[in-house]
């Protein structure tokens, strides 16, 4: 009996990442003609036709999208196979790809990754930095060997481990009214005045919950980074709450005062996350 071949199977994930032939046939490195004939050979292996070319592009039969679905799962696990017996063999050695927040990514990589390649010259460490939705995608999709986020955060088919606590700190201008109270709480602070991350940023909704969510409107004030979030605060736009870890990073505090709760305050749990049965768990913990 004839099988379905890795290759073939590639070509099909291709065409529907891509959507025209000339594009899936680019992406894979072969001609148009040689991926359009591998995906005949499948047809014919499979026993149905499984797309069909349109003036809108490439639309796949309902034969097509199940083989798709099984050649993602098929890949897939060919992957694990892969980076499973390479880790066996030698372990921390290839190509590993690695998410990381961006309320992290900054203050932890600059230090971690010239540790990493000099304990493990043989690694290949690539970083993706992206907001903690999108590095589950990655992870569920096999394009990310493990990730750094926010704990908790629960997600099907991933698991996770908890590898440090991040205090948050409060910042205003100098000249702020709770720059210089002795004892400072969270409910002290004005909602209405404090800055936040914009939507998608953990760190956004870890600040929510801390200082409570009334008073929060259409005319919130939002940063993309907490860089800008930092400099907003410096300028006398707002005040706001800041993780520790970026700021023994060396984040730029000028014209900003910076203050302890009492008592502190553990804003998040800095975790490791994964893909359920991944192979190279072992290498990421």
């Amino acid at each position: 009996m004839q099988l379905p071949s890795i290759r073939q199977l590639t070509f099909l994930i291709a065409l529907a990442d891509k959507g025209s032939f000339i594009a899936a046939a680019d992406s894979v490195f072969v001609t148009q003609p040689s991926l359009s004939a591998g995906l005949k050979e499948l047809e014919t292996i499979l026993g149905a036709k499984l797309v069909e070319r349109g003036r809108k592009g490439v639309k796949f039969t309902p034969a097509g999208k199940e083989a798709l679905s099984r050649a993602r799962t098929i890949i897939a696990a060919a992957i694990e196979l892969k980076d499973g017996v390479r880790a066996a063999a030698e372990p921390l050695t290839g190509t590993f790809r690695l998410g990381i927040i961006p309320t992290i990514a900054p203050f932890l990589s600059p230090d971690a990754v010239p540790s990493l390649k000099k304990q493990y010259p043989k690694l290949r460490l690539y970083l993706r930095e992206e907001q903690t939705a999108r590095l589950i995608d990655g992870l569920r999709d096999h394009e990310l060997d493990a990730a750094i986020l926010a704990l908790p955060y629960e997600a099907n088919g991933i698991e996770t481990m908890p590898l440090a606590d991040d205090e948050f700190l409060f910042i205003a201008p100098k000249n702020h009214e709770l720059a210089n109270k002795k004892i400072l709480k969270p409910e002290d602070i004005d909602i209405s005045n404090i800055l936040l991350l914009e939507d998608g940023h953990c760190l956004r909704d870890h600040a929510i919950k801390i200082c409570g969510a009334s008073g929060l409107g259409a005319e919130e004030v939002r940063a993309t980074s907490l860089f800008t979030l930092v400099q907003m605060v410096a300028g006398g736009m707002g005040v706001s709450l800041i993780p520790k870890l970026a700021i023994d990073a060396g984040i730029g505090l000028d014209g900003v005062s910076v203050k302890h709760f009492s008592p502190p305050i553990i804003g998040r749990q800095i975790g490791l996350a994964w893909r359920k049965g991944s192979s190279r768990i072992n290498e990421a913990k």
